[in-house]
């Protein structure tokens, strides 16, 4: 606050007479308690005659951040699962050019859409498998992939926007504005990285008569570029929507903290496996559980040279290697459950832990029947989607088990 004295002064000229307020900044008991409480708003002196306003983050503005990156972390669950039926539906190559801005209005006119179809037409995918495809299916595979295009760009609004805003009233520290920076900039390269996936299911392959597909590698590069930006938006907005717990330096805290990092790792490698199953179409091989088909290790496992091509190009060591993590994550997720009922812990993180452990037996219990039914497109999208719910808990486990900064 500011007190204010006035001084008149009665000028006469022609023009008649005019009347001049100046006003006089002080500090006064209330500024100085409003600047040591650390309030959103505080006033600066910046002239004799000039005040300034400048707003420093607090409690208020980090819950707000934290509310906007949680939602943009929902935006990108929501891309993930819209790319899964994407590829589920065989629809991710009905659109073969790239554009900004001239591909977000759909073809409207009859002329417009035969168009689009002949470019279709003259790419693998229509020539080996869809050579007998009607206009009307065509148009549902585009509007599939357009779909998913708008959403990745409402994505990115979503995260540009709210930053241009927060940053220019103040809501960011010095490290949070170099956080939101490289949360846009992986927004960028996530659709660069979407359409580089594309293009190599477009590519001539004329030594090849395999279903055109696009490349394992880049599919789970751009799955695991969106996995990795939906970690780091959930993961910075729970921690400052959620007051950290305060939990003594033991040894088994320790313990505790370490186990949790460990296995959300192995749920994170878990779900990057699974892009190769889906690049792969490895799901429809060995369609049995808990042995594939006759033996506990199938005697193909092997069969490509060299050895380690086998990790990432052989449908049957991609299928046995995605199961093989499964397993090992539900066995970690349920050892962590065991470890944490000793311990006293706060309820948030007891409710956390109870959340991953009963998630992590329903993802496994959709990946078995996904196995077992041949792929259905419903519950293989929900065994996709099953992956990153499991992931979500992973991280509200290690936000509420994080160390308080001291």
């Amino acid at each position: 606050m500011f007190s204010m004295t006035f001084i008149f002064h009665k000028l006469h000229s022609e023009a008649g007479r005019r009347l001049i307020l100046i006003i006089s900044p002080q500090r006064t008991p209330l500024r100085q308690w409003m600047l040591q409480r650390g309030q959103n708003t505080v006033v600066a002196e910046s002239g004799p005659s000039q005040t300034s306003t400048v707003t420093v983050p607090n409690a208020a503005t980090n819950r707000l951040v934290g509310r906007w990156l949680v939602g943009c972390s929902g935006l990108v669950l929501g891309a993930v699962v819209l790319g899964g039926v994407t590829r589920l539906t065989e629809s991710g190559l009905s659109m073969v050019d790239w554009h900004l801005v001239k591909e977000m209005k759909p073809p409207r006119s009859q002329a417009e859409w035969e168009a689009e179809f002949s470019k279709y037409q003259q790419f693998p995918e229509f020539k080996i498998m869809n050579h007998d495809m009607t206009l009307t299916e065509f148009k549902f595979i585009f509007y599939m992939e357009w779909g998913h295009r708008m959403w990745g760009r409402l994505v990115g609004l979503a995260y540009i926007l709210p930053t241009m805003y927060f940053w220019k009233k103040g809501y960011f520290n010095r490290s949070m504005k170099a956080r939101v920076l490289g949360l846009c900039g992986f927004v960028f390269f996530q659709g660069l990285l979407g359409w580089y996936m594309v293009k190599s299911g477009l590519e001539e392959k004329p030594e090849s008569y395999d279903i055109p597909r696009v490349s394992q590698y880049r599919l789970a590069s751009h799955l695991g570029s969106a996995l990795l930006l939906y970690c780091a938006s959930l993961w910075t907005g729970l921690t400052l929507m959620l007051p950290a717990n305060k939990l003594p330096d033991s040894k088994r805290v320790l313990q505790l903290r370490r186990f949790a990092k460990g296995t959300g790792a192995l749920v994170l490698l878990t779900a990057l496996s699974g892009a190769f199953v889906a690049g792969l179409d490895a799901g429809l091989v060995y369609n049995s559980f808990p042995k594939m088909g006759e033996y506990w290790i199938p005697d193909d496992l092997l069969a490509f040279s060299p050895t380690i091509k086998n990790f990432f190009e052989n449908p049957t060591t991609v299928q046995f290697d995605h199961r093989v993590l499964a397993i090992g994550s539900l066995a970690a997720i349920t050892g962590l459950y065991f470890f944490s009922r000793r311990m006293h812990l706060p309820r948030r993180a007891k409710i956390a832990i109870s959340c991953l452990t009963a998630m992590a037996y329903t993802q496994v219990a959709l990946g078995i029947c996904t196995l077992l039914l041949y792929v259905p497109t419903p519950l293989a999208a929900t065994h996709q989607s099953g992956s990153v719910a499991l992931l979500t808990f992973a991280i509200w486990v290690l936000a509420e088990l994080r160390k308080v900064a001291k």
